[in-house]
């Protein structure tokens, strides 16, 4: 009886799958690994899926350093489950792109973009520039900082970094001020009691709680805090943090023609204007961030930028984590 019951179910579920429309069955379900966060994927992936409603969008978030773990177990067991790649740390893209990991595609939409990536092939593709300034508590700091140095102005005063081993801005961030002051920033920096958390969102978060006075602190995630009524404030130095989001299809992805149109659409103004209202710098320069950020716009952002040395950049940053974490203890 329970082996006739069994075959029975069998037998309905194929009569199902049989029955099923055209556009359910052949349905494609695109899968992102982001180290983006709901407040900027959420919007682009509903957006997509109304202009293509055949292509089902499923989006992973965490961290840039847990989604390469993740990726590299997924390469052990033979399959990579994601289609596309979008974080801020673009030593990955090009390490994935010497591994002849990612599929190189040119959207026609990238002729119309700002693109600070040089020898630019279509491995990968810039989203946004994301930019990282000093967010302050403001009921304890009621000045904003101007400059770099205004950080050591309050004594013990704990600021707050994410680890670079873990977050992609945060190693990007961690590279260019070394670059751009040296090491004795960090010793500086860790003398006057900061901390390094776990990652970007945390330690704004620990700032709005008054755990930490003031963080190195990224754009958007910073301003969804302050929409929700957080005292906060951001600020940016004369020598501001830029960092490129690139987004990579994956080699061999059973969804590639929806891969890329995703990628095309990431292009458009239509998804620019969603990076944008979020209060990060879009890559389309027609596209304006709100005047209620107070952000420098795409050609001043990138005129302040501190330059990006990218082969040091990809070379940099295993001894880049080793001598952060020297300066501020392993992160249990």
């Amino acid at each position: 009886m329970k082996r006739r019951f069994t075959a029975a179910l069998a037998g309905l579920a194929l009569s199902a799958l049989l029955v099923a429309p055209a556009s359910q069955a052949s349905a494609a379900d695109l899968v992102i690994y982001t180290s983006m966060k709901e407040a900027l994927i959420g919007p682009m992936t509903k957006a997509f899926m109304a202009k293509h409603p055949d292509i089902k969008v499923d989006h992973q978030s965490a961290g840039a350093g847990k989604l390469m773990a993740k990726i590299a177990a997924e390469r052990q067991s033979g399959t990579i489950l994601a289609d596309i790649l979008w974080t801020s740390e673009v030593p990955d893209f090009y390490a994935l792109k010497r591994e002849g990991l990612l599929e190189p595609y040119v959207s026609p939409n990238a002729k119309d973009i700002l693109n600070p990536l040089p020898d630019f092939d279509g491995s990968f593709t810039p989203i946004r520039l994301g930019t990282l300034g000093i967010v302050y508590n403001t009921r304890f700091m009621k000045k904003a900082p101007e400059k770099w140095s205004d950080l050591f102005e309050k004594k013990n005063s704990p600021f707050g970094i994410a680890n670079p081993a873990l977050s992609g801005t945060a190693f990007v961030s961690v590279f260019l001020l070394s670059e751009q002051f040296g090491w004795d920033f960090f010793k500086d920096l860790k003398k006057n009691k900061a901390k390094m958390g776990k990652g970007s969102g945390q330690v704004i978060d620990d700032t709005a709680k008054g755990d930490l006075l003031a963080c190195l602190g990224v754009d958007y995630q910073t301003f969804s805090k302050i929409d929700k009524g957080a005292y906060l404030g951001m600020a940016y130095p004369p020598e501001m943090l830029v960092v490129p989001s690139p987004a990579a299809i994956f080699k061999n992805s059973p969804n590639l023609e929806a891969a890329k149109k995703f990628i095309d659409f990431m292009l458009t103004e239509e998804c620019q204007k969603i990076v944008a209202e979020n209060g990060t710098l879009p890559v389309h320069p027609g596209v304006k961030v709100p005047a209620k950020y107070n952000l420098p716009d795409q050609t001043e952002a990138m005129k302040r930028a501190i330059p990006i040395d990218y082969p040091k950049l990809i070379t940099s940053k295993q001894a880049t984590v080793d001598q952060f974490t020297e300066i501020f203890g392993k992160k249990k």
